[in-house]
């Protein structure tokens, strides 16, 4: 069986708490189907909408109640990869016990080291929290050094850099659980951008990729599979044109042609083309697959989905 390494999109969790502990349930069933087949598995998630409402919430209180402490973001992504974790693990292990299956599930809150020097730091863009008026906008720049930017008309949003992982500082300790046959959740939202300065962990304002971290994770503990899981059953190009035709299978070349073509849009598709690329380019015996939660049993199998090869 394989090491399987999947990536959850963010419409498997939902958009607030409530919602999101309604549909971890089912989440879990198509995870707990590959885990029953005897594959090892490893999860991780995004945050986007979850570390946005952490952020939202502590910023709108501390502007009327002074007394509200302001909240990092750093300490928004860890709290959002907590609970976001905690319902995972909660939903997973509960399917685990109704298919007699015994296998313990944990969340390890991850740090992903950034280079100080990434481009994306000289560029940030990845917009963040709430919406503002221009006049609260620039209060925020001078108050707080935010970088705030206008957001196709519907008012100014903060936006932090978007740097690329270069290193996974619990990596032994997630290794280490997978050996031994747990359930591991990790990288959430793309794990707490972190930097080394000076022998110290540091971290930092930004938002990791979650299919790049989820890619980075993968290498190290030396994955069979990347699996990404999406909104859509397989790929397509000229998506939603008429002369939209779907992918089941890519060469790393024909991808990388496809990324140069524009066919995968920056802000969805491309950094999982991107990811399933990297992770297949270096070891031609790897496979990454996207397709959607509910086919990921099938498309295993090669039934569905879309498959990144070598050649």
């Amino acid at each position: 069986m394989s090491k399987v390494m999947i990536a959850l999109g963010g419409n498997a969790l939902g958009n607030n708490p409530k919602e999101q502990l309604e549909l971890v349930g089912k989440t879990a069933r198509p995870i707990v189907d590959l885990i029953e087949e005897g594959h090892t598995v490893v999860v991780a998630h995004g945050n986007g909408p979850q570390v946005g409402m952490i952020n939202l919430s502590f910023e709108t209180a501390n502007l009327t109640d002074s007394k509200v402490p302001e909240m990092p973001f750093p300490e928004c992504g860890a709290m959002s990869e907590g609970y976001i974790g905690y319902h995972l693990q909660n939903a997973i292990k509960n399917e685990l016990t109704k298919r007699s299956i015994e296998k313990s599930v944990g969340t390890i809150v991850t740090q992903v080291v950034v280079d100080r020097h990434d481009m994306a730091f000289e560029n940030p863009s990845k917009p963040i929290g709430g919406f503002y008026t221009e006049k609260e906008a620039k209060t925020l720049e001078i108050e707080k050094g935010y970088t705030m930017v206008e957001d196709s008309g519907r008012g100014y949003r903060r936006v932090v850099p978007s740097p690329k992982p270069v290193d996974i500082v619990e990596i032994d300790m997630i290794r280490d659980m997978v050996d031994k046959g747990h359930v591991v959740i990790a990288v959430g939202g793309g794990g707490i951008p972190t930097l080394k300065e000076d022998g110290r962990l540091k971290g930092v304002a930004a938002v990791i990729d979650k299919d790049l971290a989820s890619e980075k994770l993968a290498e190290m503990l030396d994955c069979d599979i990347l699996f990404i899981l999406t909104a859509v059953e397989t790929i397509a190009l000229d998506f939603g044109k008429p002369s939209q035709r779907e992918l089941r299978s890519m060469t790393v070349k024909e991808a990388e042609q496809f990324i140069v073509e524009g066919h995968f849009a920056p802000g969805s598709m491309l950094p999982k083309v991107m990811a399933a690329v990297d992770f297949v380019k270096s070891h031609p015996e790897r496979k990454s697959i996207i397709t959607s939660l509910e086919s990921a049993k099938a498309a295993i199998h090669g039934d569905t989905g879309t498959r990144i090869i070598s050649s």
